[in-house]
């Protein structure tokens, strides 16, 4: 007891002896209240407001100090004015955004927001605004400008981020194609070595921009939720608190269509018809080199379809897309984080307001679910492939108006196999056996016997045959390395080169043999492995894939003696580029900037591999490959009397240039360590970095 007593007060002494910064913050209300920011050493924001208007205050003071930046330049190109701030950089993007009417549809979104919600909403805003009123000198000057921010700007960026990039990327011009991402776990308790249900979430993007998370921790009056919001959203979108949790992923979802205009004099035809186009005259300023504002004057079309654009082949096409008039998507994440059991989650995603993502949910009950969630057009006819080209425009019947209710979409519950997965593969392999029949749904609801990738299949192997898996195992498999086209392919190939001999393949061999089929750090092998690999086609494999056997197919090497040549090649090159064949993966790809790098793990999708990793080439130094993507936030979580998570944030938990956390967690990442959670104050406080306490206004 004695001791216990002693810890408490040293507990207390290391908490009055940190850095408070004690602020007064009015926004205009009547009645006062108090959030409390609790900064950890590893710039994690723990946020404990007196009410839920007061927690979201602080989120968003939280937010614009470690991404103040960043933040206005994304709510600039949600009103469509970037190039008006910053120059015709920016040019196309504001075309695309008012185009679309993102703009004016955040202000009917605003106007048509949840009473509970409300003004949740309208407080994170305040909290933006009153840490750049109180902080001028930690932004960027060419950044103040777009103060201040509205809730409507905030609603015009989600509508961005989710409509225009993440449904319509492949259609609207997206500013970046995004790789296949994000990797998902949810395990049963009969699967559980301790009995209770655990969670992986872990999305992949790139490290950049709008595709950025902010990890924090939210507390208030019968609210708590840990997790990762997209840099600029107002909720968190992929968390748990103390009952239940959920992560995201990329789906095979067609919530966007293209429709390929036929023109006749100044009009299109629609069902043998000439139609005028509807028209909007726009007038967009763009800053000039000299600072003087330049008008651009443009007038958008517009037919039954949706808006219309030029194709770069010379076509006219309109475009389509599901959930651009959703106005609660932030809205129902907060209710997905404040709901208690399955049934009052349930209820949160029948709300229909997410337009898109994958959902995979675990609960203290044990309940795991798996939902191919989002808004998937209710259309006449065709299959998948049919609705993935361009679409015929003269017929209205391909003019879908509604889309499909929560009882039509996908979904698995606490199925037999004790676990539910996603790795961005289509809803029917989302549990091993398949549990799900496509025949069931809509022929274009999602892809239908097309080969499961390399990732996927590593996903369900990981884990489909591990009967008891602890907590810790989970967390090895998340941070699991190995290449599932290794698995498959380096066993034959090794054969094929004792069977056709070739002194340079017979030397890669050598280093073949003695490497772990991982991308570890010290690897080596892995990178001789990946340049044979890069080469390799699915023409050249012995067995297709099956869908009788989806996770072991494709394998074995059709032509063996192409397979050394294909090798003596990559040795060639290798040894060209590196001097020795038996260069360690960590050598040449790196994590963080030049000279504050560490050696990397991970690598590509396309070699099967959990951990995934995107490297680019190093603009300065051509034998070096630098991490831009992959792995981004992580939550491993067990769901017991108290929730136990390990987390980890790649790049960091700030963006803001000279941010202490821009860029602090590379070692971590080398090492491939995940960080403990901190879920109460007591740990918090032995790990706390800096405390602010923030006395605002807010209405009774």
């Amino acid at each position: 007891m004695k001791l216990i007593t002693v810890c408490f007060l040293l507990l207390s002494l290391i908490a009055s002896a940190q850095p408070t910064t004690r602020k007064t913050l009015s926004t205009g209300r009547s009645a006062a209240s108090t959030v409390e920011i609790l900064w950890d050493n590893a710039g994690v924001p723990h946020i404990y407001g007196q009410t839920l208007e007061a927690m979201y205050y602080g989120f968003g003071y939280a937010q614009m100090e470690s991404h103040a930046n960043l933040l206005l330049q994304l709510y600039a190109q949600a009103r469509g004015r970037a190039a008006e701030y910053w120059g015709p950089q920016y040019l196309d993007s504001d075309k695309i955004v008012t185009l679309f009417g993102v703009p004016q549809q955040a202000q009917q979104s605003y106007n048509q927001q949840d009473a509970e919600y409300k003004p949740c909403l309208d407080s994170f805003v305040d909290g933006l605004n009153a840490y750049a009123k109180a902080h001028p000198e930690a932004i960027g000057a060419e950044f103040r400008q777009v103060l201040p921010i509205t809730p409507q700007d905030v609603l015009a960026h989600i509508s961005r981020v989710i409509c225009l990039e993440f449904i319509g990327s492949a259609e609207a011009g997206a500013v970046r194609a995004m790789p296949p991402g994000s990797n998902a776990y949810a395990i049963a308790p009969a699967k559980s070595a301790s009995k209770k249900a655990m969670l992986i979430a872990n999305p992949h993007l790139p490290w950049e921009g709008f595709f950025l998370f902010f990890e924090a921790h939210l507390n208030g009056p019968d609210f708590m939720a840990y997790g990762a919001s997209l840099v600029g959203q107002p909720v968190l979108n992929i968390a748990f608190n103390n009952q239940l949790g959920w992560t995201h992923t990329v789906n095979t979802i067609d919530a966007a269509d293209r429709y390929a205009l036929t023109l006749q004099e100044d009009g299109y035809v629609l069902d043998g018809v000439k139609k005028a186009f509807e028209t909007k005259a726009v007038t967009l300023q763009v800053r000039q080199p000299d600072g003087q504002l330049k008008p651009q004057n443009v007038t958008y079309r517009y037919s039954k379809h949706g808006p219309v654009m030029a194709g770069k082949d010379g076509k006219t096409y309109a475009f389509r897309f599901a959930g651009l008039t959703n106005s609660s998507t932030a809205a129902q994440h907060h209710a997905m984080a404040k709901a208690n059991n399955l049934a009052e989650f349930e209820k949160a995603l029948q709300r229909m307001q997410l337009p898109m993502f994958n959902v995979i949910y675990a609960d203290r009950a044990g309940n795991i679910l798996y939902l191919f969630n989002g808004n998937v057009p209710i259309r006449s006819e065709g299959d998948w492939p049919f609705w993935q080209g361009a679409i015929d425009g003269t017929s209205t019947k391909y003019i879908w108006t509604q889309t499909h209710p929560y009882k039509d979409l996908p979904r698995v519950l606490n199925p037999a196999s004790g676990f539910v997965q996603n790795a961005n593969d289509a809803p029917w392999s989302c549990t091993y056996p398949a549990v799900l029949d496509p025949k069931n749904f809509p022929d274009y609801m999602s892809p239908v016997g097309i080969p499961i990738r390399l990732r996927p299949q590593r996903s369900i192997n990981l884990i489909k045959d591990d009967a008891s898996i602890s907590f810790e195992e989970l967390v090895g498999y998340k941070l699991n390395t190995g290449l599932e086209a290794a698995d498959r392919f380096l066993d034959d190939l090794l054969v094929a080169v004792d069977q056709n001999p070739d002194s340079l393949a017979q030397k890669a061999a050598t280093v073949l043999k003695a490497w772990d089929k991982t991308t570890n750090r010290d690897s080596k092998g892995a990178v001789l492995f990946a340049a044979w690999f890069d080469q390799f086609n699915p023409g050249m494999v012995a067995v297709g894939w099956d869908p009788k056997h989806p996770v072991s197919t494709p394998d074995g090497l059709k032509d063996p003696k192409k397979a050394v040549s294909i090798l003596r090649n990559a040795a060639e090159q290798v040894h060209q580029r590196y001097g020795r064949l038996d260069v360690a993966w960590g050598e040449i790809n790196r994590f963080g900037p030049a000279g504050q790098d560490f050696p990397a793990n991970g690598s590509s999708e396309q070699y099967g591999t959990y951990r995934t990793i995107y490297f680019a080439p190093d603009p300065k130094n051509p034998k070096l490959n630098r991490a831009v993507a992959g792995d981004t936030y992580v939550a491993v979580t067990e769901f017991g009397e108290k929730p136990r998570a390990q987390v980890s944030l790649s790049y960091g938990n700030a963006s803001q240039p000279g941010h202490k956390h821009n860029g602090d967690n590379w070692k971590r990442m080398s090492d491939k360590t995940l960080r403990e959670a901190l879920l109460d104050k007591q740990a918090i406080m032995s790990q706390l970095e800096k405390k602010e306490t923030l006395q605002l206004k807010l209405k009774p």
